[in-house]
């Protein structure tokens, strides 16, 4: 599902963020609600698009309790040309009045990102900060600091702590590109579930080939045909 040195795609980041808001929801539904953990591909149409205030209002109110943390892929890819690098935007809302959109880029003094990072806070009337990241030490894992760090952060708020006045720190992240791959190996509930129906029903009889005499001769001796 995701190679050694593979760049991560859209796929790759949304079937995680699936993965990772099943468990948020399992381990404190409270922060579930209020945590929303935005598709890759909606967080670059955002940028592009002239009237972003309909998309955001469904992002915001999507769930029963309003959103106060916003986790944002950022891709540096336009609409005529693919992206190649992603960094994250981590906004706090809970102080609805002064929106901070923390930007954690595991290439960030090569200013990959800057542009559409900014981009993302302005349309959320955010205030833009740099937040440590550690860095990548290749070409290919930007991805994979992305879902990484979120992880992490969730695990941050889960454990109550908040970017308070500060961004919550990850330069000593560690990209476990085999983890990732684990967790992308395994099931959502509602598949587990088709899986075990699919278990469950009766072996189908094996296929078996007939000759067209012999498919013929049986079914005249089924149905009386002639």
């Amino acid at each position: 599902m995701l190679g050694a040195a593979e760049w991560l795609s859209d796929a790759h980041i949304q079937r995680d963020y699936d993965l990772l808001e099943v468990q948020l929801r399992g381990i404190n539904p409270t922060l579930a609600a209020r945590t929303r953990l935005v598709d890759p591909s909606v967080s670059h149409l955002l940028r592009h698009m002239k009237r972003a205030g309909d998309t955001l209002q469904s992002i915001y109110n999507q769930k029963d309790a309003p959103a106060d943390f916003l986790f944002l892929p950022v891709n540096n890819g336009t609409l005529t040309s693919p992206g190649t690098h992603w960094s994250l935007l981590l906004v706090d809302r809970r102080n609805r009045e002064r929106p901070v959109a923390y930007h954690y880029d595991s290439l960030r003094r090569e200013g990959y990102n800057d542009v559409p990072a900014r981009q993302l806070a302005g349309l959320l009337n955010a205030n833009l900060s740099p937040a440590p990241m550690a860095r990548q030490s290749n070409h290919y894992d930007c991805g994979v600091f992305v879902l990484e760090g979120t992880w992490a952060l969730v695990g941050r708020l889960v454990e109550g702590q908040r970017p308070d006045r500060e961004p919550l720190p990850l330069d000593n992240l560690v990209a476990d590109r085999q983890a990732l791959q684990g967790r992308l190996r395994g099931r959502l509930p509602h598949e587990e579930e088709l899986r075990q129906l699919l278990d469950d029903e009766p072996a189908s009889p094996p296929m078996m080939a007939f000759e067209p005499g012999e498919l013929r001769q049986l079914l005249e001796d089924e149905c009386g045909f002639r």
